[in-house]
């Protein structure tokens, strides 16, 4: 029996096909229940501070007529990056070198804001005509805690806070996320090319011109030509790159539904 005799025996065919759907239903499984992913960045952008100095005189910043020093600005942003929805979701935001004083929050591409869970608001609540005690402010200070009623695949979530840092260097502002099968990564703040970090389309865009080169080393093209087209698709590389990486995210989520 020849090679392809072999092949195109009928047990043949019906054990390559059920291998092929084990295969594909594992692939599926993987790729359906894979753990989910959050990631988050923050940006601090300083708007006062107070100084007095001999020469220019006193420079002071304020926040309900009170004095503050250091005051900043701080946003975070929260991604989910999995094929997942998520129900409930509580996300806790903490510090320990800075004040939290005023806050904004929003479900991005929605008028939807988000609240505090309801620990949370037991922990911060004041009687009628009472006063908020040390320890109140200094949980309100140091740290915010909410629930997202869905987190949709894709979905990201901004939080912005007005804040005093205790010291003359950036705040830092950490985030966490309480829910069952999802991780939380810190990412460093990237350049986008039409939504894809730059480093991310920079790597698919080289892998894209090396694709186009072998292929055209397979051609009747003049060397000269190749090394032209080469030479153009490097510059522009990080173009081709955004779009094949937008292209995947658009087929890994269609996998997903």
């Amino acid at each position: 029996m020849t090679v392809i005799e072999f092949i195109k025996a009928e047990y043949v065919s019906v054990l390559a096909g059920a291998i092929g759907g084990v295969a594909t239903a594992w692939f599926t499984h993987r790729v359906l229940n894979k753990r989910g992913t959050f990631s988050y960045f923050v940006n601090h952008s300083r708007v006062g501070l107070t100084v007095e100095d001999a020469v220019f005189g006193k420079v002071t910043a304020l926040w309900n007529a009170n004095e503050i020093q250091n005051l900043y600005i701080s946003s975070i942003e929260l991604a989910n990056e999995s094929m997942n929805d998520y129900e409930n979701v509580v996300v806790r935001t903490y510090t320990n070198d800075t004040r939290l004083l005023s806050e904004q929050t929003q479900i991005l591409d929605t008028p939807n804001v988000l609240e505090w869970t309801e620990h949370f608001k037991q922990q911060l609540h004041v009687e009628p005509g009472a006063q908020p005690t040390d320890s109140q402010w200094a949980i309100f200070s140091g740290q915010r805690e909410y629930i997202i009623p869905v987190m949709n695949r894709g979905q990201t979530v901004k939080f912005t806070y007005l804040n005093s840092a205790n010291q003359f260097e950036a705040p830092t502002i950490w985030l966490s996320v309480a829910q069952k099968g999802v991780k939380v990564k810190f990412r460093v703040p990237q350049p986008l090319v039409f939504g894809v970090p730059r480093p991310k389309a920079a790597l698919a865009g080289v892998l894209v011109c090396l694709c186009v080169v072998l292929g055209l080393l397979q051609t009747q093209i003049s060397p000269y030509a190749i090394a032209m087209i080469a030479l153009s698709l490097g510059l522009v590389a990080q173009l081709p790159g955004a779009y094949t990486v937008r292209l995947l995210r658009k087929i890994y989520n269609a996998i997903g539904g």
